[in-house]
């Protein structure tokens, strides 16, 4: 993190604490996206997933004066995403596979693992490297792990043959791990990634 960002985290940080609404919407900006990435991905369920995430800013909001740091308030809210995440899991009767593997790597996951990924910001360079792909694989891999269309769906949504897509998808999780494992992610670290791609979407 860079000097100006240290500046603007403590400006937005104290009116936050001050109850700015401009600041909130600062902290929103930040990380609404990355955070709604991964919800999404855990619990397959798109509009659950942004009430998850609508609702962690609304517990972020209400307690505006209790975040000493910016740190504190990512931490913040990403903890409370994935306990909403684990409880909606927990809570479905019926699960796919998909679905009951993230529940297993959520309550598998010490949460010290967790804190791990939140200080390397590794949800938020994966939401910005998917930004990065080529269009094509960009849109394919957002529909596939998104939007949870099955090979087949994207296929006809994109009036392209099936073939075409897996291979795009296989470029797109390769360039993806090539970019975060560039950047020092290991072992680990990389369980975010794996949470977005892990099992086979048909």
């Amino acid at each position: 993190m860079g000097a100006k960002d240290t500046v603007d985290d403590a400006y937005w940080l104290k009116e936050f604490r001050q109850g700015s609404e401009q600041a909130f919407n600062w902290f929103f900006n930040l990380h609404n996206k990355s955070l709604f990435y991964f919800a999404s991905r855990l619990i397959q369920d798109i509009p659950e997933a942004e009430e998850i995430v609508s609702q962690g800013f609304i517990k972020l909001w209400e307690r505006q004066t209790n975040f000493e740091t910016a740190e504190n308030i990512k931490a913040f809210l990403y903890i409370t995403c994935r306990n909403s995440c684990l409880k909606h899991l927990r809570d479905l009767k019926r699960k796919t596979a998909e679905q009951q593997l993230y529940l297993s790597q959520l309550e598998d996951t010490e949460e010290t693992v967790l804190y791990e990924i939140i200080d390397t910001e590794i949800i938020s360079i994966l939401a910005r490297e998917i930004e990065d792909l080529p269009d094509r694989c960009r849109e394919i891999f957002s529909l596939l792990y998104f939007d949870q269309k099955k090979t087949a769906e994207v296929a006809l949504i994109l009036n392209i043959n099936v073939q075409t897509v897996r291979n795009q998808k296989i470029r797109a999780i390769e360039l993806l791990k090539t970019k975060l494992i560039k950047k020092g992610f290991s072992g680990m670290l990389l369980l975010a990634f794996l949470l977005f791609v892990n099992g086979d979407i048909k």
